[in-house]
């Protein structure tokens, strides 16, 4: 899942997305409301983590813009004030979810995770395939009842093949997913993480290398 987290407190934004990579998500951090709005113009996010108060360009007035282009990305708004009549009022400039400060980092955490099974057609919060078991809210993998280990992103990219229902997931889309905007187009990262992924799944394999395509489960 790739987020971006749009907070003008550094420390509280690099917090966040510290938090949410811990959980296999690729995040992207934005400092002020122009910089938002730069990153959404050529990344995809599946959740944007939204503050009101920002400098630069006015959170209220960044949501406003997202809607008004019809992303498809999800908004979870943050503010410092969680009255009834604030929350309505975010709501209704198109935020897809409302969370005051100070906020509970599990509840974020689990908040994104339904925005992001939005953002696509609707899976099951439970993805099984091929005698595989993924659970995004545990961190857990299962193989034929068999408890597997994956590093972070093992479990990120193993989480987009098996999203993608049986269909090819090329390399561009495992990197724009699964890691961050810092990372080199021309890495090998992927053929790695794939080699791994699938020594830990064990045999038979069940990731597909399709020759100059990417990948399928």
């Amino acid at each position: 899942m790739r987020v971006l987290v749009v907070e003008d407190e550094r420390v509280l934004a690099d917090a966040i997305a510290t938090g949410l990579r811990r959980e296999a998500m690729a995040v992207d951090v934005a400092y002020d409301g122009g910089g938002a709005l730069e990153r959404t113009s050529y990344i995809d996010y599946d959740v944007i983590v939204l503050d009101r108060d920002l400098p630069v360009v006015h959170g209220d007035e960044v949501c406003r813009r997202l809607v008004a282009q019809r992303t498809a990305s999800r908004i979870l708004m943050l503010t410092a004030s969680g009255d009834v009549d604030d929350k309505v009022e975010g709501l209704g400039l198109g935020a897809d979810d409302y969370l005051a400060k100070p906020f509970v980092f599990v509840e974020l955490v689990a908040r994104v995770r339904a925005l992001g099974r939005r953002s696509a057609p609707a899976l099951p919060p439970v993805l099984e395939r091929g005698g595989i078991r993924l659970d995004p809210g545990k961190r857990l993998v299962e193989r034929d009842g068999r408890e597997i280990n994956l590093t972070k992103k093992e479990f990120a990219v193993l989480e987009e093949l098996m999203r993608a229902e049986g269909a090819v997931v090329s390399q561009e889309d495992l990197l724009d997913k699964a890691w961050d905007e810092n990372i080199d187009p021309f890495t090998n990262v992927v053929r790695v993480t794939m080699m791994t992924l699938r020594k830990k799944l064990g045999d038979p394999q069940v990731i597909e290398t399709v020759p100059g395509v990417g990948y399928k489960l």
